[in-house]
């Protein structure tokens, strides 16, 4: 059952959760419908501490577990703050370095507006594309000069980082999260359910790292989805064939015509750019790294990451690593 954990601080703006909230909840119902095969997702509220904490219209939550209780999540939220976030990212330091632990796990994480400081501040979105609420694109530039500001999008992904830029924006991508973990069936009939805001295609307002994921053929877009979702397992053609509904053959000539790559292509590539994100971000040693991505001969993994970048993984760290941003300088 994936976990979708809302952390709660003070200051923030309730909708950034209840929305999100309210549409998985509507996801569920959806799914045990149109694909019980699915297990729904388990919602929980998270904070750095038990106790009420009062949001920025006065009314208060309280989170069901603290961050350390050893809940294992598989997409985290964080809120979106009001006006100037530092004082709650400095109140709330113990959150930054469990933001690093849960990025090292494989755990996805969406910011949005100003609370995608608390990625930023963890050094999670170090040299990789991000966005935030407009009123706050000078000072993020300023504070996080090593983040690429994407100030034109709404929403960026790298890897399993993502940024909303507004809650209109955070309403659109926990569209494409249900569309992810469940499929598209699922996606569109919620789509039907809620605000024309959240009827815009993702790909039209985002900032895509993966680029070959813009076609229109919805059975490898699904292939393509669950491989982000799955790519530690042992994955054969045979098993994404079957995915597909698709003979071996049919499939690999249709993922082929929509990536430009073969099946077997671009799950290394994928596999490769999860541990460059890793390799940079975490202290994983080399073979911890090679099985978090899928690889089970780290022989293997560190050939076929010299094959594609022309270096080593330990030489690569040692090149791009850098040190983490300090939230004690903010």
């Amino acid at each position: 059952m994936p976990i979708s954990a809302f952390i709660l601080t003070e200051h923030m703006l309730a909708t950034s959760v209840t929305w999100p909230l309210d549409i998985l909840t509507a996801a569920n119902q959806s799914a045990k419908q149109l694909c019980p095969q699915f297990e729904p997702f388990q919602t929980m509220t998270l904070g750095v501490k038990l106790g009420a904490v009062r949001c920025q219209s006065g009314i208060q939550l309280s989170p069901e577990e603290c961050i350390d209780s050893g809940i294992k999540a598989d997409i985290i939220f964080l809120p979106a703050l009001w006006r100037n976030p530092q004082p709650v990212i400095r109140d709330n330091e113990q959150l930054l370095s469990w933001l690093q632990e849960q990025f090292e796990n494989g755990t996805i994480i969406c910011g949005v507006g100003t609370g995608c400081c608390f990625m930023a501040a963890a050094g999670l979105l170090d040299n990789k594309p991000a966005t935030t609420h407009w009123y706050y694109f000078d000072r993020f530039h300023q504070l996080y000069p090593k983040v690429q500001l994407k100030r034109q999008h709404f929403i960026t992904q790298a890897g399993n980082l993502y940024c909303a830029a507004s809650i209109n924006s955070l309403a659109d991508l926990t569209i494409y999260f249900i569309q992810r973990f469940f499929n598209s069936e699922v996606a569109q009939h919620i789509q039907r359910h809620f605000s024309h805001e959240v009827r815009r295609a993702y790909e039209m307002i985002s900032y895509f790292e993966d680029t070959n994921t813009n076609h229109p053929d919805e059975d490898i877009l699904q292939v393509q989805l669950w491989l982000h979702n799955n790519i530690a397992k042992s994955i054969s053609l045979s098993k994404m064939a079957d995915i597909a509904g698709m003979s071996a053959r049919n499939f690999n000539r249709r993922f082929k015509t929509s990536t430009g790559k073969t099946p077997t292509q671009y799950l290394n590539e994928l596999r490769i750019r999860s541990a460059q994100d890793l390799l940079h971000s975490s202290n994983l040693s080399i073979s911890e790294i090679a099985d978090k991505v899928g690889f089970q001969d780290v022989s293997y993994f560190s050939q076929l990451f010299r094959k594609t970048l022309s270096v080593s993984p330990s030489d690569y760290r040692t090149t791009v690593r850098a040190k983490l941003f300090s939230s004690g300088s903010l």
